[in-house]
């Protein structure tokens, strides 16, 4: 068997070719993942071959994604890769925001080291290798800020023509401009995130235009390798839990296929569990988890946090993350706009910067030690989305006293940090900095 494209829903598992253009199975309309046959190495050789790739000069093997490519074997042909050396991503231990969340020990897995600053380019190297394969000539998604960004620039270091439509309105300033230097036509749509990728999908197919939003399976392959890389770090030692925000899903659901690979393999001895963090004005994917009826998703009309990398209200890969949560005995919480101000803040002590998204996920540990769903003691990894400059608006305004919530409550800068106006005058500001 060769890689194929395969129907996720256990009642049909269609096949189809690699290189069909589908994001959805045409039989029975539910989500696609890329399968694969078992590589021809053990789980030793693969260990070996992936950590000696670290001293090559190569471009696929510096590359944090490509480097463990017999991980993600869609390619016959890798000079289609566009890599601009994305993952290689570090883990920073961080004693500040774990004693915070109620953890002995805590790591971050820092996402927003990547070259665009966020996850999203682990994913977008590989959707944009499967639209050269395909191809195409143009290529969309629809965006919240980092998918924007990164399609932005993966799509012009590829030749591709990039078309980003965006909320109007609604994206942090940080995220749209590297849209706009990396050349993409940009359209503002007066809609919330999810009306407007239902009319993408409908122009993706009349005009030809490939799509990379993460309901595209290749872009999944590309995050999946942020799990590896991190065990890869790790040495292999599966941490207890895996924390991260929830949005879209589509972390989610890399991350648990991931595991699961990676345990099928022999490359890891069992699952970590997951723990999904949603803002509270954004959770259809908590309520879906506490529902008697799981079959369907109540999507939330109109989002609101302002966490705006996860502000959507009907998630598309939320059949695939709610197997992965089950099968790793996983939890999804909720926190609500002041947790997560106050875990930025507290992350951002610990010398460590990411966007308000990230935050969730401390802000959701400290709820679940509360809770003790989650030990004192326990071996946890929380994943960082995105660089502190993705919303710099954000940071000011929380320092300064001044930020809002989107119902207009004020958030209390409850570790605020704001600037000092001070006079020319040496004596002055000795006695106060004494």
């Amino acid at each position: 068997m060769t890689a194929q494209l395969a129907c996720f829903d256990e009642r049909c598992r269609a096949r189809f070719p690699i290189d069909a253009l589908i994001y959805n199975c045409p039989r029975c309309g539910a989500l696609l993942e890329v399968v694969y046959p078992p590589p021809e190495q053990s789980a030793a050789e693969l260990k070996t071959l992936w950590r000696n790739r670290r001293l090559s000069n190569a471009p696929l093997d510096q590359s944090g994604v490509w480097r463990y490519r017999e991980f993600i074997p869609f390619l016959d042909d890798y000079r289609r890769v566009v890599t601009l050396r994305e993952g290689n991503t570090p883990l920073v231990e961080a004693p500040r925001a774990a004693a915070y969340g109620g953890l002995d020990r805590l790591a971050f897995k820092h996402q927003g080291f990547n070259p665009t600053g966020s996850f999203k380019d682990n994913g977008m190297t590989c959707g944009v290798a499967q639209a050269l394969r395909l191809g195409t000539r143009r290529v969309a998604c629809v965006s919240t800020g980092n998918t924007s960004a990164s399609m932005a620039a993966y799509a012009s270091a590829a030749g591709l023509a990039p078309v980003i439509f965006i909320p109007y309105g609604n994206i942090a300033h940080g995220k749209l401009v590297q849209a706009l230097e990396y050349g993409a036509r940009t359209l503002q749509v007066e809609a919330n995130f999810d009306q407007i990728l239902a009319l993408v999908r409908q122009l993706a197919e009349r005009l030809g235009i490939y799509l990379l939003n993460s309901i595209n399976p290749f872009r999944i392959e590309g995050q999946k390798t942020i799990m590896t890389e991190m065990l890869d770090q790790r040495d292999w030692r599966v941490p207890d839990w895996v924390v991260l925000p929830g949005g879209n899903l589509g972390n989610t659901s890399a991350f648990g296929k991931a595991l699961r690979e990676m345990q099928s393999l022999g490359l890891i001895d069992r699952l970590p569990r997951l723990a999904v963090i949603q803002a509270e004005g954004a959770a259809p994917f908590y309520e879906l988890l506490r529902a008697r009826d799981r079959s369907r998703l109540h999507a939330v009309e109109h989002p609101q946090t302002l966490a705006t990398a996860i502000r959507i209200g009907d998630p598309v890969s939320w059949p695939k993350a709610l197997h992965e949560v089950i099968v790793s005995e996983g939890v999804v919480e909720k926190v609500t706009e002041q947790e997560i101000a106050d875990a930025k803040a507290v992350i951002g002590r610990c010398g460590i910067g990411c966007e308000p998204a990230s935050a969730a996920t401390l802000a959701g540990i400290k709820k679940l030690t509360a809770a003790r769903v989650m030990a004192s003691d326990a071996d946890v990894v929380a994943v960082l989305t995105g660089n502190v400059l993705k919303d710099s608006d954000y940071i000011h305004r929380y320092h300064t006293g001044s930020l809002e919530a989107p119902d207009g409550t004020r958030i209390m800068a409850n570790f605020g940090n704001a600037p000092e106006v001070v006079p020319n005058d040496a004596d002055y500001i000795a006695r106060i900095i004494a």
